[in-house]
């Protein structure tokens, strides 16, 4: 048997589980996912503990996935985003990966939205920095615009530095000009999560603009009941969710995922 797993702290709320689980049964596969919650300094000593244990990949989520970079050889892209969700433990050194990034493409793509224009990313935390990351490596434009400006100017300057699309840095007053002629909005904060509000002004949204909300409890938020309002194409969070886990088992295991299995176990699960 094979065993995978989520190092996270909390975990008990993760919704990797069941989609991992529903990945395995449809695909035949005899493996099982757990969970692992270290202290919250001991991310790294986790990754290295699991490898002893003969587990064959991690998923890593908050607080650990900084920390964990010290115990894996991180792709380039991981490398880039400062931060790494899953590891491939049948390596030495253990292989590192954002997923969260590829989650954000793929998600996209389902929905049929050509990566091409301008996208603007609101926020410039973990979610921000994947996205932005992603996007320009796509060769879109990126447009970041973060509470604190100085935090976009850094995600910016890095991005800029690739080999992909080129970024600029604005605080969240230049949110409905940045959007006037944008392509993609992706909501990577917090803001819609805990309560029926938006973090962008719903006349600031119109019809040729798909916006990608990270938030993915509730599924609807408000920023995609405004969007769906203004004609807009809506991607919710869970897609990004469901593919940066689809991501993650295509990798662990060299084999297709089985995309509508993962998909009806997270939905109903949410």
């Amino acid at each position: 048997m094979q065993v995978y797993g989520l190092v996270g702290n909390p975990v008990e709320h993760s919704l990797s589980p069941p989609m991992h689980e529903a990945a395995y049964e449809a695909t035949g596969l005899d493996a099982r996912y757990v969970t692992f919650e270290p202290p919250e300094n001991e991310g790294a000593v986790a990754v290295e503990s699991a490898a002893t244990l003969g587990v064959c990949g991690l998923n890593v989520t908050i607080p650990f996935k900084q920390q964990v970079l010290s115990a894996v050889e991180p792709a380039p892209l991981a490398e880039r985003v400062g931060a790494v969700n899953t590891v491939d433990l049948r390596t030495d050194p253990p292989a590192g990966y954002n997923t969260d990034a590829t989650g954000v493409t793929r998600a996209l793509a389902h929905r049929g939205v050509a990566l091409e224009g301008t996208a603007v990313v609101d926020g410039a935390g973990g979610a921000g920095r994947a996205a932005a990351f992603a996007l320009a490596d796509a060769d879109m434009t990126v447009r970041v615009a973060n509470r604190t400006r100085s935090r976009a100017e850094e995600l910016a300057a890095a991005v800029d530095e690739g080999p992909g699309g080129a970024a600029t840095a604005d605080g969240l007053a230049s949110l409905r000009g940045l959007l006037a002629d944008a392509d993609v909005l992706v909501n990577a904060t917090s803001v819609g999560m805990d309560e029926d509000v938006s973090p962008v002004p719903a006349g600031a949204l119109h019809a040729d603009l798909t916006v990608l909300d990270a938030v993915y409890s509730p599924v609807e938020t408000r920023l995609l009941r405004d969007a769906a309002a203004a004609g807009a194409t809506t991607v919710d969070g869970a897609w990004m969710l469901l593919y940066q886990g689809v991501e993650a088992f295509e990798r662990w295991t060299g084999r297709e995922a089985p995309v509508d299995a993962m998909n009806d176990a997270l939905r109903a699960r949410l």
